[in-house]
C-alpha cells in the first residue's frame, strides 16, 4: 500500500531545512585536474590566484599531491576545495582523530562528514577502512597550522565515496603564495599501519619534529581533578601521593583549584596564577619530592578572568570575551602577552621546583569574524595560529633551559602534529567514569602519536562498585599511560589490591603495551580487541566476546589475555598446531585461581577467566 503524496509546500520546507549538498554545489566555479590516477575537481573562485596541482608516486598505491597557489599581489587566499571519488568497495567506516564513538560513513550531503583541523584542533587526516581492518583510503594534508577541513561521504545516487580537502574556510591574512601537500594512501595495508605512516610523514616535515619524551612522562600519574576538583588541601595531597607512590604512581598533576579559593569552576579569578589555595607551593612541592613524586601544575593558558589583576593589564590585547566563563581570551600576537605567559611558567619551574605543566584550553587561540588579521597596533603577527605556535614553541624552549626534562601535557582535541613539537604528553579528553570512551580516545590518540606519551583521561569510579567492574576503568586504557583520580585512602581494600596488581603488571609489561607493535582491531566496533607485540611476547586485551586468533607457524612464546569484558570465557583459535603451553589464571586482584597445561591444537581452545582477570600462557619446553 503506497503512502499518499505529501503537500508540495511541506516538501519544499523539508528541502529548505536540509543541509546544502557540497557535492552538488554546481554554482561554484570548478575545473578538473587529473593526478595519481584520479580526477580531482578544484572547486571555488580563485580570485586572481593561479593554481597548480602536481603529483608524485612514492610507492604502488601511495601518492603525494602538491597544491600551489600564487598571486601577483598580496591578498587573502580563496576557499578552495579539492574533491575526488572512489567506489565504495567494502568501506566499513570512517576514522578521523575526533570521531571517537561513531565511525560510520556519513552521506555526502552531511556537514558532519568533514572534520576541521588547525594548530590546536585535531589533525588533518582522514581514513576509510574496511571490515577486514584494511585501509581503503587514507589521506592527510601537510598543513597542520592553518584551518583545513577534510573528510569523506558516500553519495546515494552512485555509491561512490567523495573525499575532499577544503583550504581556507576561515579568513586568512593576505599572501602571494601558498603550498600544501596531500598524501593519498590506497595501499592494502592495515588501517593502523596507514595512520602510523601518516604520523611518520608529518614528523619528517621541517618544523614538525616531535619533542623528546622524558622517562617520567611515560610512568603512571595521580591526578587531583576528579578526586578533589578545586577543593585542594596540601596535607591531604601529600598523604595521598605517599600511598600512590607505593603503588607505582610517579607524579601528581595538581589540577584547577591551586590558584584560587573560588570553587565554582569558572575562570573569573584566573590569570594571576598565585597559589591562593596552596600558599606555600615551594614547601608543598618539596614535600612531594620527598615522597619521590614529581609535581605538575595545571594552567588555563589563554584565560584572563574578569576579576583578575591581569585583566586590566591586558585590556585591549585579547581576542574576545567569554561571558559564560567570565574570562577574556588573550591574543598571542602581542609580544607582551607571550612574554607574560612564558615568564609565568618559567618562574613556576624556577621558584617552586615543579617538574611539568598541564597546559589547557589552547584551542581557544582562534580568530573569529571580528579579528583584524594584520600585524598592526602592537601585534607582531597577523595570524593567530602562527603567533600561538610561536608562543608554545618558545614556552618549551624556555622551560628546558631551567629543567631539561620538563613535562608538558595537552589533551584532545589539541593533539595534532604541531602540538607534538611542544608537548610530550597527550591525554584523552574528559570522559569521567566512562571506560568505553577512555579506551576509544586513547587508542585514537595512539594511532597518530608516534613515540609521544599517550595518557588516559583520569580514571575514576564509584567506591561502591564491585572490584571487577572498577577494574574495567584501568584495563580499558591498558595501552596508554594511566592517570588515577580516586582517593586512595578512602577506597575499599580490594580496590587497592586491584590497582596495585594491575599497575605492577602494566609497569612490568610497558615495553609491550607502549612500545611494541600496536594493533587495535575493528575500529567501527570501538576496538573490541587490541593487541600489543614485542618480539615473541604478546598481550591481547579483550573488551567483547571476541576470539584471539593465533598462527601455528608464528605463535608467540608468551601470551597474556586480559579479560576486560562481562563474561568469563576466553577463546583462543589456532590456525594449525601452536604447541603446548603452561598457563595461569588470576583474578583482578592478582590471586591465582587456576593453572595447568594445554596443547593449543588446530581450532578453538576455551579457558575460564574471571571478569577483569588475566590468562597468562607460556610455551612449554
Amino acid at each position: 500500500m503506497s503512502s499518499p503524496p505529501l503537500p508540495r509546500l511541506f516538501l519544499a520546507a523539508l528541502a529548505a531545512l536540509a543541509p546544502a549538498s557540497p557535492g552538488r554545489a554546481e554554482e561554484e566555479p570548478r575545473t578538473t585536474r587529473h593526478a595519481a590516477g584520479l580526477d580531482f575537481d578544484v572547486i571555488g573562485d580563485l580570485k586572481g590566484f593561479d593554481l597548480r596541482l602536481d603529483s608524485e608516486s612514492v610507492d604502488p598505491g601511495l601518492d603525494v599531491l602538491t597544491l600551489r597557489l600564487e598571486s601577483p599581489r598580496p591578498q587573502p587566499p580563496p576557499t578552495i576545495t579539492l574533491r575526488w571519488a572512489v567506489p565504495s568497495h567494502d568501506v566499513a567506516g570512517h576514522w578521523t582523530p575526533s570521531r571517537h564513538l561513531d565511525k560510520t560513513v556519513r552521506p555526502d550531503w552531511a556537514r558532519s562528514r568533514l572534520e576541521r583541523s588547525m594548530f590546536a584542533r585535531s589533525a588533518p587526516v582522514s581514513c576509510l577502512f574496511g571490515g577486514d581492518n584494511e585501509n581503503v583510503l587514507t589521506f592527510a594534508a601537510s598543513d597542520a597550522l592553518n584551518t583545513v577541513d577534510l573528510g569523506s561521504g558516500v553519495r546515494e545516487e552512485d555509491a561512490l565515496v567523495y573525499s575532499e580537502v577544503v583550504f581556507f574556510t576561515e579568513r586568512h591574512e593576505a599572501v602571494t603564495a601558498y603550498a600544501a601537500r596531500i598524501r593519498l594512501d590506497r595501499r592494502k595495508v592495515p588501517y593502523y599501519v596507514a595512520l602510523r605512516d601518516v604520523a611518520a610523514w608529518w614528523e619528517g616535515q621541517a618544523g614538525y619534529e616531535p619533542a623528546s619524551v622524558p622517562e617520567a612522562a611515560r610512568l603512571p600519574m595521580y591526578s587531583t581533578w576528579y578526586s578533589y576538583h578545586q577543593s585542594l588541601d596540601p596535607d591531604a595531597l601529600v598523604a595521598e601521593v605517599a600511598v600512590a607512590r607505593q603503588m607505582g604512581f610517579e607524579s601528581i598533576i595538581v589540577d584547577d583549584g591551586w590558584q584560587t579559593l573560588d570553587t565554582r569552576r569558572g575562570y573569573a579569578y584566573t590569570g594571576d596564577w598565585e597559589p591562593e589555595r596552596i600558599p606555600d607551593m615551594k614547601g608543598f612541592v618539596d614535600r612531594c619530592h620527598g615522597e619521590g613524586v614529581n609535581v605538575l601544575l595545571w594552567y588555563a593558558v589563554p584565560f584572563v578572568g574578569e576579576r583578575s589583576r591581569a585583566a586590566a593589564r591586558f585590556a585591549g590585547k585579547t581576542l574576545r570575551h567569554d561571558e559564560r566563563l567570565g574570562a577574556w581570551v588573550l591574543d598571542p600576537r602581542y609580544p607582551e602577552v607571550r612574554d607574560h605567559l612564558i615568564g609565568t611558567y618559567r618562574d613556576a619551574v624556577l621558584e617552586w621546583g615543579i617538574d611539568g605543566l598541564k597546559l589547557d584550553f589552547i584551542e581557544q587561540f582562534v580568530a573569529n569574524e571580528d579579528t583584524v588579521l594584520e600585524a598592526t597596533g602592537g601585534r607582531d603577527f597577523a595570524s593567530v595560529n602562527e603567533a600561538a605556535d610561536r608562543m608554545m614553541t618558545d614556552v618549551l624552549a624556555e622551560l628546558r633551559k631551567v629543567e631539561p626534562d620538563v613535562m608538558i601535557e595537552f589533551r584532545q582535541p589539541y593533539v595534532g602534529p604541531l602540538v607534538r613539537r611542544y608537548g610530550n604528553m597527550l591525554r584523552a579528553s574528559d570522559c569521567p567514569n566512562s571506560y568505553l570512551a577512555n579506551r576509544v580516545k586513547t587508542v585514537d590518540l595512539r594511532l597518530l602519536s608516534g613515540d609521544t606519551a599517550v595518557h588516559a583521561d583520569m580514571i575514576m569510579w564509584h567506591y561502591g562498585e564491585p572490584v571487577e567492574i572498577a577494574a574495567l576503568q584501568l584495563l580499558n586504557v591498558l595501552f596508554s599511560v594511566p592517570q588515577l583520580s580516586v582517593r586512595l585512602r578512602e577506597i575499599p581494600e580490594d580496590h587497592l589490591a586491584m590497582i596495585r596488581f594491575y599497575t605492577g603488571y602494566w609497569s612490568r609489561n610497558r615495553s609491550v603495551l607502549l612500545d611494541g607493535d600496536f594493533e587495535p582491531l575493528f575500529p567501527g566496533a570501538n576496538y573490541p580487541l587490541v593487541l600489543g607485540r614485542d618480539g615473541d611476547r604478546e598481550i591481547a586485551a579483550l573488551f567483547a566476546d571476541m576470539v584471539v586468533r593465533l598462527d601455528g607457524r608464528s605463535a608467540p612464546r608468551a601470551l597474556d589475555v586480559v579479560n576486560a569484558k562481562a563474561s568469563d570465557t576466553v577463546i583462543l583459535a589456532c590456525a594449525g598446531d601452536c604447541g603446548g603451553y603452561r598457563y595461569t589464571v588470576r583474578d583482578c586482584q592478582g590471586r591465582l585461581v587456576g593453572q595447568g597445561e594445554k596443547r593449543l591444537g588446530p581450532g578453538p581452545s576455551s579457558f575460564t577467566v574471571p571478569v577483569s582477570g588475566l590468562l597468562a600462557l607460556e610455551r612449554a619446553q
